[in-house]
């Protein structure tokens, strides 16, 4: 069901160009209304700085694999998303993402054996350009304000995706992650349970055996309220399959009525 973005370039990425005032003096980044690069998205990779207000829209998992990442599911089905429209046009109010605002843009190393990296962007967006309209990237040689914003949200962005990692490696250190299972009853149908698996998320169980000063330790780092924010998030698989029944999306659009919940650890 979520599944991490691919290693050679991130997701929605098809190409990266280092941005730099000799090749871009003259273009300008527009403002759009809608983000049609999300498509048909139905996980899109999230911080843990964006916990809190992204469990109050989506189910937050962790992608299966050996490096697992935080998901926010903007759908259960892959192809399925049901807070954006086909043309990336938000059809509610909700929170988005960072890394989706992030794009076309992103900080990447261009040279393997230094620690600097570059504010990138890629080509293939219609977002940059030669254009007349839109925000200026440059003013002669020197970065404009708007360019200095775009750096400064990416670098804020690489700082949460190392936060992010830490707070990974510690539930991986005490083997809290485990392969998740999701089951959604409709009441109108109650024999016939849809499952969803292929995602990870955080042993309860386990959680409840670790000792007093442990849970001392990750209360006052943050780490605790994180946990439980993605527990709590993943009662949203509910709404979010009403969502898809509701816009006709789905294996439970055919059907209709309330649906409940039980979420467990992957059976075999």
């Amino acid at each position: 069901m979520a599944s991490a973005p691919q290693a050679q370039l991130p997701l929605f990425y098809k190409d990266l160009m280092p941005l730099n005032s000799r090749d871009h003096a003259k273009w300008h980044a527009r403002s759009v209304d809608r983000a049609g690069w999300v498509g048909n998205q139905h996980a899109i990779p999230l911080t843990v700085d964006e916990f809190a207000q992204a469990q109050r829209d989506f189910p937050i998992v962790f992608s299966a694999g050996d490096n697992p990442v935080p998901l926010a599911l903007m759908g259960l089905n892959e192809g399925i998303n049901v807070f954006f429209d086909d043309e990336g046009k938000a059809l509610e109010d909700f929170y988005v993402p960072a890394y989706i605002r992030r794009y076309p843009f992103l900080l990447a190393r261009l040279d393997p054996n230094s620690t600097n990296m570059s504010l990138c962007f890629d080509p293939t967006s219609d977002l940059l350009g030669e254009f007349e309209e839109g925000h200026a990237l440059f003013d002669g040689e020197q970065a404009t304000e708007h360019t200095q914003n775009l750096l400064q949200f990416c670098e804020r962005f690489e700082e949460a995706g190392q936060r992010t990692q830490a707070f990974i490696d510690e539930l991986k250190k005490h083997e809290l992650l485990m392969d998740g299972e999701v089951s959604i009853q409709r009441n109108d149908k109650p024999d016939q349970p849809f499952i969803y698996r292929g995602f990870k998320m955080v042993n309860q169980e386990k959680l409840r055996e670790v000792r007093g000063d442990q849970l001392r330790k990750w209360n006052e780092s943050g780490l605790l309220p994180l946990i439980f924010a993605h527990l709590f998030s993943l009662d949203m698989m509910r709404v979010v399959f009403a969502k898809q029944s509701a816009q006709g999306k789905g294996p439970g659009a055919a059907n209709s009525g309330d649906a409940s919940l039980n979420a467990a650890p992957a059976t075999n």
